[in-house]
């Protein structure tokens, strides 16, 4: 197993990891360990940054690395790992999914600065 692979699997079990301690209420053991699957999968994103041709996997790394930071609180890193993401060619499929996703991060701020009052629940 390649260390992209290794890190990416290693990240998905702690993101479960996470899942389980949110569904028996442990908060704080949820956060340490999202941060940890954070961690590694930005690691495995990162060692794709470069490599243009490894489309899907470079995209898609760097799409469930920026939903891991969303989950941390980690919205800037987020932002640039969705920037990235798209500054490659991923599918137009995952394009999307990063479009939706940097709008879901972004559209209180955006409708706060024109002093618009949006209520994520009627979305």
């Amino acid at each position: 197993m390649n260390q992209i692979q290794d890190l990416h699997k290693q990240a998905m079990d702690f993101a479960e990891m996470a899942q389980v301690a949110k569904l028996k209420g442990d908060s704080v053991l949820a956060l340490e360990l999202s941060r940890q699957a954070f961690q590694k999968e930005r690691l495995a994103a990162e060692l794709t940054v470069s490599n243009l041709a490894a489309e899907p996997t470079r995209s898609v790394l760097h799409r469930s690395a920026a939903t891991l930071a969303i989950d941390c609180g980690e919205i800037t890193t987020a932002e640039r790992l969705i920037a990235v993401a798209l500054s490659g060619n991923p599918p137009q499929e995952i394009a999307e999914e990063l479009k939706d996703l940097f709008v879901q991060i972004n559209i209180d701020k955006y409708f706060a600065r024109r002093g618009i009052v949006f209520d994520k629940a009627k979305l």
